[in-house]
């Protein structure tokens, strides 16, 4: 039987703020993490939900704005997704990064809350040049493993899921999931968690050719990586004008 929970903070970066997947009802992005939280209240009434994530955010500020605020709402289930926006800047080294998620998630557990803990999906098939990075996210993604090991936190392995794969779960930059990237994530969370996923959101996809991109290499490069490079040479981020889109806790309706 799974484990039965109240309250969900999430904490992170543009993959938890659910940056690819608009919100039909308008407003904010919706992603997986809301997806997720009604999908727990279906399970449990009552259950309560807030979001911190913000886009853009590298793994330290996440921990400096992010941690404490979530720890004071006392919340029994916290999610922690950070480090890949470190991953792509020069300079990288997955050590000392490693180091301090260990005592983030220590700190989550010492609050009395269960960590859900996360392996980054494998993007680099999809975007060009992407795959000199690899090595990067696959040294991150196994020292998330070790956290997850040492501190009895629930692991998401989006890496082992192969369903990635599939360029039709990627928004059209290539680095955020859409909105089927986002089901898939909500339907591992819940399955990692012990609770039935909407079964829409495991629906397979049709078995056809993959759609061609809507932009070569070159498209692709000057729309989106091009502003990226642009943003970290200023040292501006996507989310310097964006704050929390569900900062306390509250009932999902």
């Amino acid at each position: 039987m799974a484990a039965a929970y109240t309250s969900f903070v999430a904490i992170g970066d543009s993959f938890t703020e659910g940056v690819g997947d608009p919100d039909p009802r308008g407003g904010r992005d919706r992603g997986w993490a809301d997806l997720f939280a009604e999908r727990a209240a279906e399970e449990w009434p009552g259950f309560a939900y807030a979001n911190l994530a913000v886009r853009g955010r590298l793994f330290d500020r996440i921990v400096d704005e992010q941690v404490v605020p979530a720890i004071r709402q006392r919340p029994d289930l916290v999610s922690f997704a950070a480090g890949a926006n470190d991953a792509l800047r020069p300079g990288y080294n997955h050590v000392p990064l490693a180091t301090r998620a260990h005592e983030v998630v220590r700190l989550l557990k010492a609050s009395g809350a269960q960590v859900v803990l996360f392996t980054c999906a494998d993007v680099t098939p999809h975007i060009p040049g992407m795959r000199m990075l690899r090595k990067r996210f696959t040294d991150m993604n196994e020292a998330y493993r070790k956290v997850a090991k040492r501190h009895d936190a629930v692991l998401v392995d989006l890496w082992e899921d192969r369903a990635f794969d599939d360029p039709r779960l990627w928004a059209v930059d290539r680095l955020h999931m859409n909105t089927l990237g986002h089901r898939r994530v909500a339907a591992d969370v819940c399955q990692a968690l012990g609770i039935e996923p909407d079964p829409a959101w495991l629906d397979p996809l049709p078995d056809l050719p993959r759609p061609r991109r809507e932009m070569n290499g070159v498209q692709w490069a000057g729309r989106h990586l091009a502003p990226w490079v642009k943003r970290r040479l200023t040292g501006k981020s996507s989310g310097d004008a964006v704050t929390p889109k569900r900062p306390d806790l509250t009932k999902v309706k």
